[in-house]
């Protein structure tokens, strides 16, 4: 290829590439050193200066082809909008690369369909595919806002951070025999449903004739076409950013009237779920759940009535999928998977078991490996071993009630020498299945036990930290370089132990 014209953020013309010529590298570490601008400007408070960086980032050719590829890439890159359209080819990916233009645009209905949840079904609303593509391109531009001005106990949609980081929070706030003793458990009426359209775009900080034309795109339901007047759709890759931003102030004005932490008040947030700490009940209900009131309602919102309670942490509250609770008269701070995960996630292995009646135990375990393994991953920050095995002791009952409609006529030793196998002695059973792998030979798939998962503790990202600021880049990567350390530990002693078996 020819040597290449440069734009403003040094990518190359559009004319002059294709798809399989981007250098990507070069892409990421464009659209990242723009970013940084952005967040130092934000902490700056030159807000005209974030605004003209936005503008260049979402007009530069590395931002659009970062979110063409982000859009083809995740999970619903393959479900398509109203116009039927995805992204497969290469071709059609550079083509939409060049077709990303704010002159022009406007966004197309959202394609309205139903998920099923605890209490009935949740509307979900898929864009087209040039519609995620464009709000992709802005969320480039607005996620350093959001860390700039999230709250430091703020969890949910942010980068780095995760369900893991609140829950330990939650020790921090909770877990000293002086901590506070009352907490009040917030949870936002249809948060994302009725969030007002005046408030965001007043101060959602990006272009306001792109946002407006996000949020006010309406959607079709069947054959009609419905406006929209309120809320973020749950569905646009914006969404949970624009989320973030709403509830971003609330803690700030809870430390601002709680100063030197009279009353010891804390706030952990995750996404629209929230807990605040107080000495007293009193104090929860008189002082901080009227700030909170007035907080949503500037924004549209209100805390839901049914949901949102005050409870004493002897009795505990669950969190994220987590039971938080002081034990004992000792008071012992403990946090394990709530029995509403248990059951859930239970119901959900015996689905799968009942579906997979005829299928042959490699298949079974394939797909119960990824579903045990993910579930105990998420809670193996907690103390969760007695509940690991109670998963264990009902996997196995599940199983063998699934051996014995297959095989009626067969006894229990056989049973044990065709599924089961010891490990050294130290299990009374492992589910396996035999196979022959590609080059022929004989081989097993073992059925993760939820009891292999180890516990470990949780290293809290710091409050603070945001990676849109350089002066917590060699703390990022250190805990990157943690993790990689960890994992290679973990698959060594994983082969040790099959060597030995």
């Amino acid at each position: 290829m020819t040597e290449m014209n440069k734009s403003l953020t040094g990518a190359p013309t559009a004319k002059e590439t294709n798809w399989d010529s981007i250098n990507w590298n070069q892409a990421k570490s464009e659209v990242k050193r723009l970013q940084m601008r952005i967040a130092k400007a934000m902490r700056e408070k030159r807000y005209g200066k974030v605004r003209a960086l936005q503008r260049l980032l979402s007009h530069s050719f590395y931002g659009k082809s970062i979110a063409v590829k982000r859009v083809t890439q995740n999970k619903g890159s393959k479900c398509p909008g109203i116009d039927g359209i995805v992204w497969r080819t290469k071709r059609q990916k550079m083509q939409a690369i060049l077709s990303i233009k704010r002159l022009g645009y406007k966004s197309q209905p959202l394609r309205r369909i139903y998920i099923p949840k605890k209490n009935g079904r949740r509307p979900l609303s898929i864009p087209t595919m040039k519609d995620r593509a464009m709000q992709a391109l802005h969320l480039l531009g607005l996620e350093p806002v959001a860390e700039s001005i999230a709250d430091k106990n703020s969890y949910g949609f942010r980068p780095k951070r995760s369900a893991a980081d609140a829950i330990a929070q939650c020790y921090n706030s909770l877990c000293r025999k002086n901590s506070a003793k009352w907490i009040f458990e917030g949870d936002i009426e249809s948060f994302f449903d009725r969030v007002d359209f005046s408030w965001l775009e007043k101060n959602i900080l990006m272009d306001k004739v792109i946002l407006k034309r996000f949020l006010r795109a309406g959607y079709v339901e069947k054959t009609s076409i419905e406006a929209t007047t309120q809320g973020v759709p749950q569905g646009g890759l914006i969404s949970p950013v624009i989320a973030l931003i709403t509830l971003s102030g609330l803690e700030e004005q809870l430390a601002q009237k709680f100063k030197r932490n009279r009353g010891k008040v804390n706030m952990i947030i995750y996404a629209d779920d929230f807990v605040i700490t107080g000495e007293s009940k009193e104090l929860l209900e008189n002082d901080v759940i009227p700030i909170v009131e007035e907080f949503l309602a500037e924004r549209g919102l209100q805390l839901s009535q049914e949901k949102s309670h005050i409870t004493h942490i002897s009795q505990g509250f669950d969190f994220l999928g987590f039971h938080v609770r002081k034990y004992g008269k000792e008071l012992k701070f403990l946090t394990k998977p709530s029995k509403a995960s248990v059951k859930t996630f239970l119901a959900d292995i015996k689905r799968t078991i009942q579906e997979n009646s005829g299928a042959n135990a490699e298949n079974l375990i394939r797909q119960l490996n990824p579903k045990i393994i993910g579930w105990t991953n998420y809670y193996k920050h907690s103390a969760a071993s007695k509940v690991f095995s109670y998963i264990d002791s009902h996997i196995f009952k599940k199983l063998y009630r699934w051996i014995g409609k297959r095989h009626q006529n067969k006894g229990q030793r056989w049973t044990y020498n065709k599924y089961f196998q010891r490990n050294n002695s130290l299990r009374r059973w492992h589910f396996h299945a035999k196979f022959r792998d590609d080059k022929q030979n004989t081989t097993y798939l073992n059925l993760k036990l939820a009891s292999d998962t180890k516990i470990v503790r949780h290293t809290k990202t710091l409050s603070e930290a945001t990676p849109y600021d350089s002066n917590y880049f060699e703390y990022f990567q250190k805990r990157e370089n943690d993790k990689r350390v960890a994992s290679v530990v973990k698959s060594d002693n994983r082969a040790l132990s099959l060597i030995n078996a």
